[in-house]
């Protein structure tokens, strides 16, 4: 039998899984898929670990209603498709570890009523994480899952940049700057050293741009300071989330406009950002296919923000050695990056616009101050290794 470990990153509308086989001290990946448009137009579809098609599904609205009922449908196919594979153990991508968990945890009742607590700092993501976990202990109440969180990363913050201007009792009870897509930010600050060591230890901004966007300044590889803070709304705009907003908005909404706090919530996190300055859409490439005047306006907002965000960053760090491109809108959008960096030709930055179409993964041109880098991030890897060393460590302290 072959031992590997399964990974589940689970959203609101999307549960996407992968299964590494260990190999040794490695991880193959052997198959990679996922349900998404749950609700809505449910479909499935998985790859075997060289991206051959193995499964292509459409299912009706009502098959798979909700997060849940994806689950179920991908143990299913699963329990009938791994033949002589076992699976050791399930890593989870969860979004908020709040103040409790700064490295992954074995998931028990304790735990995950914990985690249950923190679904307000993150409505759109962290109930979605959590249900995948449920469904798996009714089914495989033997299975050890394993959570793995996007605020780890940015713990050990130095203070400034991880407090509020609020009154201190507030920090104490846990209001602070948590930050997320760490796990993202892990992976791609291991593959810059990699890559690219002679910078990777110094001053460095990676931008996850994707449909959530955020911003993080890396010093000798470990979090100073991250655009996100104690939910995921903070920032630069994103597809739908507003990113960074005067608190004055919110009290003029509920206090003037006569909006309940339910639905502010839904505005900021769902009907602002790409989509609500547009009008037209929360996607990069429709807005840009597009020649309405508010599609330019958002992708401009976007694209100055993100500079305007890495200019703070660096103000953090003292100055940049490399600035690093990842995430959806961040690995395939020449344009979007053209433009950010572009905005930062102030601070010495100059992109070749050669190596910027070419799909390379080194982008600054000759006499560039700092260099710049596109990375694919790989979460699921992380969650796997993570997994894999947990378990590791719960041995090594049983033998002993």
């Amino acid at each position: 039998m072959r031992d590997s470990i399964l990974v589940v990153n689970a959203g609101s509308s999307s549960i996407k899984f992968k299964l590494y086989r260990i190999e040794g001290a490695d991880l193959a990946p052997s198959l990679s898929g996922g349900m998404s448009g749950i609700g809505s137009t449910p479909s499935l579809k998985v790859t075997d670990g060289s991206g051959a098609l193995l499964e292509d599904r459409r299912f009706e609205a009502g098959e798979v209603p909700d997060a849940s009922a994806a689950q179920h449908h991908l143990a299913d196919w699963l329990l009938h498709h791994l033949g002589d594979t076992t699976v050791v153990a399930v890593g989870h991508r969860v979004v908020h570890g709040g103040a409790d968990f700064a490295e992954p945890v074995l998931i028990d009742d304790a735990v995950l009523r914990r985690l249950e607590t923190f679904i307000p700092l993150a409505p759109l993501h962290q109930l979605g994480n959590l249900d995948p976990i449920r469904v798996l202990r009714q089914r495989r109440p033997d299975l050890p899952q394993v959570a793995c969180f996007d605020t780890s990363f940015h713990r050990g913050h130095p203070e400034l940049s991880d407090r509020f201007a609020l009154p201190r009792f507030l920090h104490d009870e846990g209001v602070r700057r948590y930050g997320f897509h760490g796990l993202s930010y892990e992976y791609v600050a291991g593959r810059l050293r990699e890559i690219a060591p002679e910078v990777a230890s110094g001053r460095v901004v990676i931008a996850h741009l994707g449909s959530g966007a955020s911003l993080c300044a890396l010093k000798e590889g470990r979090s100073q300071e991250t655009t996100m803070s104690f939910t995921a709304l903070d920032g630069v705009p994103m597809g739908t989330r507003c990113g960074a907003l005067d608190p004055g908005v919110v009290l003029h909404l509920i206090e003037h406009r006569g909006m309940t706090p339910a639905e502010v919530g839904h505005m900021l996190y769902y009907e602002s950002g790409l989509l609500g300055l547009s009008g037209l859409s929360n996607d990069v490439r429709a807005l840009l296919a597009s020649d309405r005047p508010e599609a330019a306006l958002a992708v401009a907002f976007f694209c100055r923000r993100v500079a305007q965000a890495a200019a703070a960053l660096a103000v953090t760090l003292g100055g940049l050695d490399a600035f690093v491109f990842t995430a959806g809108i961040g690995e395939n959008a020449p344009e979007i990056r053209r433009r950010i960096i572009a905005d930062l030709s102030w601070a010495g930055l100059i992109l070749s616009n050669d190596a910027n179409g070419s799909g390379v993964a080194r982008l600054d041109a000759s006499g560039s101050r700092a260099q710049i880098w596109v990375i694919p991030t790989d979460e699921e890897l992380m969650i796997a290794k993570h997994t894999m060393r947990l378990l590791d460590r719960i041995a090594s302290g049983a033998r002993a």
